[in-house]
């Protein structure tokens, strides 16, 4: 009689979706003795931002926002450990640059990506279910993630057991309700594939970019390059008042903190979703270093000639209601000016829209929808350790990367705080302290301080005693802090 082959043992942690943050998790997490963990992503290999890696676009975050550095430096999968193996210590030392270019924080992923061995590419999470009663009482345990994988290459299929699953799934390209008539049009894209699909704008005579962020900059800036003399118009259009740059002063980069993602998370949910709004300086506008170099470029390029003899145009203060092919070819966009509300019919061959992304929910998390206690607006509700909230039969440890910024903030999408956020969910899931976290991270006092505790005041003799005065009586307050 045939003994069954024996299960393999569940892996203490499944990651799903390899992006620059379950990368951070994987690497964080493969030196952990006796730690089971395992990542699958779908592309056959990393790739991050691909349509984005414009020559001389460089990053928004110094070089110490790699996979583990900020949590842990002596970790082999650090930027530094990178470029020893590659002989460039010391090219990168005299260049003297702190933000690396973007080409080379894609090759550094893929390298510390290709050498992980947790690290499954072509494979498919196909779906993940719950399953009870399996647990032994440690941390994540009462019950097992079933996850359905599917090997992208061979069309094999196999499932494996999880204690604990973790997101990773990225975000996915917005494309406005108002572009909804160009979709699938070779001449209007997201900016996300900007650089496949460059090529469609060839022989365009009138080119529009639609966004004021980094991507919105760095697109317009290579179009300006590529078309310095050959008469091509180029518009720049935004709905934000101002082309004002990125927040990044010393004092407001600590919103990138764990203090503050800390603060921002004991908020009311009202207050949260309006200062995500309000905050868009901090996370959505463009360096100020590329809005140097577009206006650089601006002002060589009209020497000896009007201003307004550039066939450019930049409109901040203008939304897109509408858009649609024209009727004798071309792209007609139907603007409004937000302070004068004067309406405008435009004309134009081709339109790059770097609108930003939204996070999404996985496919494969359908059949746990059922079992995850979502917000009012369809959203996760997510705890500091960046554990999804779910109903009690569920005990496995859900997690959520970059899917949060309704609860944790601004520096969400940041990656300076990526290792940092992973350490969290590291332990978390091992309910031990894997990686020690620093208490305090910022000279900022985000919350109002404590209140003195109020004593009665003495009578007789004793009521000369001196009264503390009022910054006295904050420092009492705000000590140990």
């Amino acid at each position: 009689m045939d003994t069954p082959a024996p299960q393999p043992a569940p892996y203490d942690l499944l990651g799903v979706g390899i992006g620059p943050f379950n990368l951070s998790l994987a690497a964080l997490a493969e030196p952990v003795p006796g730690l089971r963990t395992l990542f699958c992503d779908q592309r056959p290999e990393f790739r991050w931002h691909p349509g984005m890696l414009v020559d001389g676009a460089r990053m928004q975050v110094p070089f110490l926002a790699d996979l583990v550095s900020l949590v842990d430096p002596t970790n082999r999968w650090s930027f530094l450990n990178y470029l020893r193996e590659q002989d460039r210590l010391f090219p990168f030392y005299f260049a003297e640059r702190f933000q690396l270019p973007r080409r080379e924080y894609d090759h550094y992923c893929r390298w510390a990506a290709e050498r992980l061995t947790n690290c499954r590419f072509a494979t498919v999470v196909t779906a993940l279910h719950w399953e009870g009663g399996h647990g032994t009482g440690g941390p994540g345990e009462g019950g097992l993630y079933r996850a359905e994988l599917l090997d992208a290459v061979t069309g094999r299929r196999e499932e494996v057991h999880a204690r604990n699953v973790a997101l990773g799934v990225g975000t996915r390209p917005v494309l406005p309700e108002a572009f909804a008539g160009l979709a699938g049009h070779p001449r209007a894209f997201h900016s996300a594939d900007y650089l496949d699909r460059r090529s469609a704008l060839d022989g365009a005579r009138d080119i529009t970019v639609v966004g004021s962020g980094q991507s919105g900059a760095e697109v317009f800036l290579d179009l300006l390059r590529r078309h310095a003399d050959d008469g091509v118009r180029l518009r720049w259009l935004t709905r934000s008042r101002a082309l004002a740059p990125m927040e990044y002063s010393k004092l407001g980069l600590e919103h990138f903190t764990p203090d503050y993602t800390r603060y921002f998370h004991g908020l009311p949910e009202p207050v949260r979703d309006h200062l995500v709004e309000a905050q868009w300086q901090l996370h959505k506008a463009a360096s100020a270093e590329t809005l140097a170099e577009i206006h650089d470029h601006l002002y060589e390029r009209t020497i000896g000639r009007p201003i307004d003899a550039d066939p450019v145009e930049i409109t901040p203060g203008t939304a897109v209601t509408e858009a649609r092919p024209g009727p004798c070819g071309g792209l007609e966009l139907r603007c409004r000016h937000t302070d004068s509300g004067a309406g405008r019919l435009l004309r134009t061959d081709a339109v790059v829209l770097a609108t930003g992304y939204r996070a999404a929910r996985p496919v494969a998390l359908e059949p746990l929808a059922g079992l995850i206690d979502w917000d009012g607006a369809g959203r996760y509700r997510v705890d500091l350790d960046h554990r999804v909230a779910t109903r009690p039969e569920l005990t496995g440890g859900l997690y959520v990367q970059n899917a949060e910024l309704h609860t944790h903030g601004v520096g969400t999408p940041d990656l300076g705080l990526g290792a940092h956020r992973a350490a969290v969910i590291l332990n978390a899931v091992t309910g031990r302290t894997v990686h020690r976290l620093p208490a305090r991270t910022a000279w900022t006092g985000f919350a109002p301080p404590e209140p003195a505790a109020t004593t009665a005041l003495p009578t007789g003799p004793a009521a000369t005693t001196t009264v503390p005065r009022p910054q006295e009586l904050s420092r009492a307050a705000t000590a140990g802090r």
